[in-house]
């Protein structure tokens, strides 16, 4: 958030969504037009603004002042689907190109300028370019910093350098676009983005907090990030042109493999895998063909060369199989060939290794899970997921084969590995930290705080255990009992206070089990604020005197086997 913003560059389009609804729907826009969300006018063409329509007002209100008003119901994506032409236009003037939302979009003013002769002349080219290929008015605004050359764009301006602060100075506080901050300068006597600028920026965040300090930034032309401009897709087609018409098929499996070959390097480069070939050839008498072959798998290098070749074969010799008619053979020999991948994923397995190519037993195993999902249904195969929670069972999350593998809740990292409670001697907890005395399993605070794994920060997840993790979760928690040297049951109060040690286990109807060592309670208070699905419950790590290990828990009085240690 240091240094002075770059030259910065922005496109606006005026009323955007309203010329959205034109190039979409075919609303016309020199109509009276208001593009309403929840029942209030979020833009307005120029003729409803000439009727006294103005953003902000309710739809009865608009409707009152404009009767023959149209009225369009807002839609993010209808708008971001029309803009998109736009910045495909810019990007074919400039490149590196940030979306700021539809209907405007920023880039850097040096590069630009630099090339095409100046600030101005870049605009204009700009400007002109957008117009001619997607018929759309633009403006275009150049300051330091996106915000000032958004509100610069407004008006067409070119800031000159240096000069942001002193045009953003004598604008009123409004063109913040923050009403509950305006509302709230304005009783406090500050109306211009100067005077607001001028407030020192301690006492604007310790008063108006995170948001109210960012605004402050932008009042004094600071912004408070670099653009982050869009990467243009790459262009993965590959296209071989030939001099002599191609109409034998052993020329046509030539050709098929070196552009196959080209393919794949050009996709494994990006780290991509191909799904869906589409195979496009032009005859020297113009005869354009087309044809799309699909994979179950990935298509790899000989995959395609296959398909192009199987392809350029039924072309050129007009045969299709068994029975039926033969189709037309070309009128000429093939002068074009071009391999558009229609279908692309990531694919890490691609990058070359150390000893020759990687990635083919993932190819294999891929394509052998994906066989069994289609034959199946895609909930057959699935893979685990390990994410936050506080039970083992709530950190693991089945997810089908082949999709995003993303927990579905933060989690912390690896955490190193570590050994259960040794049954050389009982453990017992320290009743106000919960750190094991001996046999240590883990080092865990009670409630809240933040746990520390190879100087990493672990996400708090209080009443979390602590490492290890449980060899078997149990899918149906097995009844227990668990009673101290007396023979007593063992209870744990609201307070987290423990009765006795625990000294006998016995799991269901089998026979009793002596207790080595023990640690815990790890106490877990879930859903508190509603009353019907409040979950209060204890879990504990003990050791029994054959050497296995079990994580317990007790919940409502009853005892319950959660999970088995290795």
């Amino acid at each position: 958030m240091s240094g002075a913003p770059a030259r910065t560059l922005l496109l606006w389009c005026p009323d955007w969504p309203v010329l959205a609804a034109e190039i979409v729907d075919g609303v016309p826009a020199t109509d009276p037009v208001a593009v309403l969300h929840a029942n209030r006018v979020v833009a307005c063409s120029e003729r409803a603004r000439a009727e006294g329509v103005r953003r902000g007002l309710r739809r009865r209100e608009a409707q009152g002042r404009c009767p023959q008003l149209t009225v369009v119901d807002h839609d993010p994506g209808r708008d971001a689907r029309a803009f998109e032409p736009v910045v495909a236009a810019v990007e074919e003037v400039v490149a590196g190109v940030e979306v700021i939302r539809p209907g405007a979009c920023a880039l850097a003013a040096r590069g630009p300028s630099r090339y095409l002769g100046g600030e101005e002349a870049a605009a204009e080219r700009i400007v002109e370019h957008v117009a001619q290929t997607c018929a759309v008015e633009s403006q275009v605004g150049i300051a330091d910093g996106v915000f000032a050359a958004g509100l610069a764009a407004r008006d067409g301006r070119i800031v000159p350098p240096g000069g942001t602060p002193e045009f953003l100075a004598g604008l009123p506080v409004e063109a913040l676009g923050r009403p509950t901050l305006t509302d709230l300068l304005r009783r406090l006597g500050v109306r211009t983005l100067g005077d607001f600028a001028a407030l020192p920026a301690g006492d604007v965040l310790a008063r108006f907090g995170f948001d109210g300090a960012l605004a402050h930034r932008l009042a004094a032309g600071r912004d408070h990030r670099p653009l982050a401009v869009r990467q243009p897709p790459a262009d993965l087609t590959v296209t071989a042109d030939h001099d002599e018409p191609i109409d034998r098929v052993d020329a046509a499996a030539f050709a098929a493999r070196m552009l196959a070959e080209q393919l794949h390097e050009r996709l494994a480069a990006h780290g991509l895998a191909c799904t869906r070939l589409g195979i496009e050839a032009v005859t020297a008498h113009g005869q354009e063909l087309h044809r799309v072959w699909r994979h179950d798998g990935l298509l790899t290098a000989a995959a395609i060369a296959d398909r192009v070749r199987w392809q350029l074969d039924g072309w050129l010799s007009g045969s299709n199989g068994r029975g039926g008619a033969r189709p037309a053979r070309p009128t000429a020999g093939i002068i074009r060939l071009r391999l558009v991948p229609d279908g692309v994923l990531a694919q890490a397995g691609l990058q070359p290794g150390l000893w020759g190519e990687t990635g083919e037993e993932r190819e294999r195993a891929h394509r052998a899970l994906s066989r069994v999902q289609g034959i199946l249904g895609p909930e057959a195969v699935v893979t685990a997921v390990l994410g936050g929670g506080r039970s083992p069972a709530d950190q693991v999350r089945l997810v089908p084969w082949g999709d995003e593998r993303l927990p579905a809740r933060p989690g912390p990292p690896p955490l190193p590995t570590a050994e259960p409670p040794r049954p050389t001697e009982p453990v017992a907890p320290d009743g106000e930290t919960g750190v094991v005395r001996a046999g240590a399993v883990a080092r865990s605070g009670r409630r809240g705080g933040v746990a520390r794994s190879g100087g990493a920060p672990v996400p708090p997840w209080p009443g979390r255990i602590p490492p290890p993790a449980p060899a078997v979760v149990l899918p149906t928690p097995l009844p227990a009992a668990v009673h101290d040297a007396a023979g007593e049951p063992v209870v744990v109060s609201a307070r987290l206070a423990v009765s006795a040690a625990p000294a006998r286990l016995t799991v269901g109807t089998g026979r009793p089990a002596e207790i080595a060592g023990w640690v815990g309670p790890w106490p877990v208070d879930e859903r508190w604020w509603a009353p019907a699905e409040a979950r209060r419950r204890a879990r504990f790590q003990v050791c029994l005197a054959d050497g296995a290990a079990l994580l317990l828990a007790v919940e409502g009085g009853q005892w319950l086997v959660e999970a088995i240690y290795d």
